[in-house]
């Protein structure tokens, strides 16, 4: 085409609708335009220092290459312009102009099919980055020049009916964009892009890793000021790391002040190729279990921000864990603003739960003290994943750290427990409410700690429910210590002979019908006159409480009280009842022996006022 002479082309009709929805409907953050010039950028001087090292005969000067943004106020325009590789004008036409060339019915399906879906791959194929231009806008004018290329192309478009394509001879090589900017509109979010503070806002959120340096001259200046850091840590070698860089990046992307207790650098090559940097805090953050807070890490495609919080790249019991993860193989949807849920997502995803359930066993094993700390921060929260992410549960079992009877100061690892069990002991036991005090003195543990038998001490709320799922560690099941019978396989264990309780037994459970499910003799007990247990296959009180908690109703499930046959009160209770058992004295002495076994674990009474009149009276009458 001559020099000057100006080509006209009209959009389709079905173009112009494809291009109204996208300048309208995909994105949701108009300052994404200028992200998706800067990448485009980006791209061409990538291409252009590629290109130069496979054709030597290229006439290309790639000693400064560079992005620049140039804002005039007067004229409402922004340009952002880069030396990079440049465009032909039949390339022009491929790369900037498909929305025309294909603004085809068969487009606009594909474009609405992508947003009922999500699964259509349209980013980088019909030059929807691009076209984000309009969203701020009115006229956008691109001038390209080919590395190697006498000549330039210049398109220009008002995003409406047509656009224009003409030759330009005095062009600099790369490629300028200059955007004749819509009026500033602060309740559309349409900022004012010729301001310098916005646009070094803009850079430092989205571009602020990109390897070529971002530039705009400054007001009264002559040199101009380099916006963005270009320090992706995440690209670099972790050798040529020192802790303090490190420690100044996590602080970037966490807002953290405090060092981060370990740091986890991550490069993945094959088929899916990835950067990930991430980092265990050293405290949980206050909101951690509040359900609007933040979680996830930030994602990256080739250096280029998406998104803050990827919550699709780590599972929701490993939120804390902070950082970066960059990759170009990700699918996004055509705004670039959602992951698709493919293939790469899936797998990237298990290969950082792998890492930082390695990195966490691998702290365990060689840095146990600090290893502590960190799991009394966020323990809770990892122990989410032993109910919500089955196929790492052996991991996480390897790493969980919980409170035992065996020093309460220290907690034990599943190991631990396995390889201290007693000869005979073929179950790992446990006991869950929802005080870890009240669980120590709790009157179920009282043959345990006489048989030198350990049993955990599970009061985090997930506990009643993980315990239930898991089964068994090792191949050693599970077992409540307030389930069921007791059998520790030791002489002082057998149950015990029944025959001069049988009518006790019998007419306390006749009283106590409404609230208990049985009375009898315990194997559990040496000190306390009686407990509470749950029958062998009921959901415990602490898993009922929780399901309520989340909203569930559950029926509420009697229990089975029992005796200690051994304790003065029960004795002398069985004595008053074969002299005299229709006295209704005996009835209250039921009554309070339940009570008080419902408070020793922690319970709460159905009717604690009765409760302090019945004691009341009672205490009074031995005055």
């Amino acid at each position: 085409m001559p020099v000057g002479q100006v080509e006209t082309f009209e959009f389709q009709a079905e173009a112009q609708q494809l291009l109204q929805l996208m300048i309208h409907s995909v994105y949701a953050n108009k300052d994404v335009f200028l992200r998706e010039l800067v990448s485009n950028a980006s791209d061409a001087l990538d291409k252009l220092r590629l290109q130069s090292l496979i054709d030597k005969e290229l006439d290309a000067d790639t000693g400064d290459l560079r992005i620049e943004l140039a804002a005039d106020p007067a004229q409402r325009t922004l340009t952002v312009r880069d030396n990079g590789i440049g465009m032909t004008r039949d390339q022009v036409i491929e790369l900037i102009g498909t929305i025309a060339r294909s603004g085809t019915a068969e487009f606009v399906s594909r474009w609405q099919q992508a947003k009922q879906d999500g699964t259509a791959e349209l980013i980088g194929k019909f030059g929807i980055g691009f076209y984000s231009s309009f969203m701020v806008a009115d006229r956008v004018v691109m001038i390209t020049r080919r590395a190697g290329e006498a000549e330039a192309t210049r398109w220009e478009s008002t995003g409406s009916g047509t656009y224009e394509i003409s030759t330009v001879a005095d062009a600099a090589p790369g490629t300028s964009v200059t955007l004749h900017l819509k009026p500033a509109d602060e309740d559309d979010q349409l900022h004012d892009y010729t301001d310098p503070a916005v646009l070094r806002r803009i850079v430092k959120r989205y571009s602020d890793f990109i390897a070529w340096p971002i530039r705009m001259s400054e007001p009264d200046t002559d040199q101009p000021a380099t916006l963005n850091s270009r320090k992706a840590l995440w690209s670099r070698p972790a050798a040529d790391i020192t802790p303090d860089e490190y420690t100044e990046f996590y602080r970037h992307v966490s807002h953290d002040w405090t060092d981060p207790l370990e740091t986890i650098h991550l490069r993945a090559e094959g088929a899916l190729e990835f950067d990930a940097l991430l980092f265990l805090p050293t405290r949980a953050p206050y909101d951690l279990f509040s359900r609007d807070a933040r979680r996830g890490v930030q994602l990256y495609i080739k250096r280029v921000f998406i998104m803050d919080d990827c919550q699709a790249l780590l599972p929701e019991y490993l939120r804390f864990v902070k950082g970066v993860v960059d990759s170009a193989d990700l699918s996004l949807n055509v705004s670039r603003e959602i992951l698709q849920q493919d293939r790469q997502i899936q797998t990237i995803h298990r290969r950082l739960v792998k890492k930082v359930l390695g990195t966490l066993k691998d702290m365990l094993a060689k840095d146990p003290e600090r290893y502590t700390g960190f799991w009394r921060e966020f323990g809770q929260a990892v122990k989410e994943g032993l109910v919500n992410d089955p196929d790492n549960r052996a991991a996480i079992l390897d790493v969980v750290q919980l409170a035992s009877t065996r020093d309460p100061a220290r907690p034990t690892t599943l190991r631990e427990y396995a390889e201290r069990m007693t000869p005979d002991q073929t179950e790992i036991f446990y006991l869950v409410g929802e005080q870890r005090t009240t669980l120590a003195n709790s009157p179920h543990l009282e043959a345990f700690a006489a048989n030198g038998v350990e049993v955990l001490l599970l009061h985090d709320p997930v506990d009643a429910m993980w315990v239930e799922m898991v089964g068994d560690y090792d191949g050693k099941p599970f077992a409540s210590a307030s389930r069921g019978e007791v059998d520790l396989k030791t002489p002082s264990d057998q149950a015990p002979d029944s025959g001069d309780y049988t009518e006790l037994l019998a007419w306390l459970g006749t009283r106590l019908g409404e609230k208990v499910k049985q009375v009898r003799l315990s194997t559990r007990l040496t000190t306390s006159a009686a407990c509470l247990v749950s029958d062998a296959f009921d959901a415990p009180p602490a898993l009922e409480r929780l399901y309520r908690a989340m909203g569930q109703d559950m029926p509420k499930t009697k229990r089975i009280l029992e005796l200690n046959p051994q304790h003065p009160l029960v004795d002398k209770l069985r004595a008053a009842h074969a002299e005299r058992g229709d006295d209704d004295s005996l009835a209250e002495t039921g009554e309070l022996v339940y009570a008080m076994a419902v408070l020793a674990e922690g319970g709460e009474l159905d009717d604690p006022a009765g409760f302090t009149r019945r004691l009341a009276d009672r205490l009074a009458r031995t005055l």
